[in-house]
């Protein structure tokens, strides 16, 4: 079978906008990805207390995993106007957690892009591919728009 799907380009654009005291600061920053041929995009609840899967990674497709390899860029949005959203980042040797806070984003790739070190010294970095994105919450439920495209 010869697939129909035709691998395009994603464009991603940051625009932040303000004027303070009459002087105008905007900033707008993009990224092109080419040869995408693959997007997922679903919303999420994760309920009190529940540690919820959002993305697995290896190097075999399963059911919510994606060939870590093949991952260009990852997008994760709090669509909650009160809470904040715990994402837990695994590789096979380390996690971290980082706060998404009410209507925030978190952008990354899954390539070599965590290091975690229960060390309060900050050395050279040995970063790893993600195996995991999870989300918690232990106070209120939430929602995020996950979005991950793939070459």
């Amino acid at each position: 079978m010869t697939s129909t799907i035709s691998a395009g380009t994603l464009t991603v654009t940051v625009s932040e906008s303000i004027s303070l005291n009459g002087s105008t600061m905007d900033a707008t920053n993009s990224l092109t990805i080419g040869s995408i041929n693959e997007i997922s995009q679903r919303i999420v609840t994760v309920d009190v207390g529940a540690l919820r899967t959002l993305f697995e990674f290896g190097t075999v497709i399963a059911p919510g995993k994606f060939i870590v390899a093949n991952v260009k860029y990852i997008r994760i949005t709090n669509k909650d106007d009160n809470a904040v959203a715990g994402i837990n980042l695994a590789s096979a040797a380390s996690n971290c957690w980082v706060a998404i806070n009410p209507m925030q984003t978190l952008m990354m790739s899954a390539q070599s892009g965590l290091e975690g070190v229960a060390s309060a010294v900050v050395g050279s970095p040995a970063l790893a591919d993600l195996t995991k994105i999870t989300g918690f919450n232990q106070l209120l439920p939430f929602d995020l728009d996950c979005y991950i495209a793939l070459t």
